[in-house]
């Protein structure tokens, strides 16, 4: 039978997301966030989860794994770019309720401050 794996996290990983209730609040004093307390001891926590996840997923990523934008193969669709027949200015203004200077013209909704 072979050995399970062990699922605690390497050494690294834990001193990595050992983040204090002081590295917190200095973080929150950068961002200019006011935290309570609680919310300190709370988001102490919380950040050295974030840590252990991006740690555990930096080991994950191999030499051999070519980087990429996205998990699954994309081909972007296209059509040539081809000069084609379109509405004249007149034409396209025909159905406008209001024109200026052949451009839709439009109510203004902010003020000129």
């Amino acid at each position: 039978m072979a050995p399970k794996a062990s699922l605690q996290a390497p050494i690294r990983l834990q001193d990595m997301s050992a983040i204090s209730r002081d590295d917190v609040a200095h973080l929150a004093m950068l961002a200019r966030i006011d935290l309570s307390d609680a919310e300190l001891d709370k988001m102490s926590g919380e950040l050295a989860v974030i840590l252990e996840s991006v740690a555990r997923v930096s080991e994950v990523a191999a030499d051999d794994v070519p980087p990429m934008s996205h998990p699954l193969p994309l081909t972007n669709v296209t059509r040539p770019d081809v000069v084609r027949p379109s509405l004249t200015a007149k034409e396209a203004l025909a159905a406008a309720p209001a024109v200026d200077q052949q451009r839709f013209s439009v109510p203004r909704i902010l003020d000129e401050d």
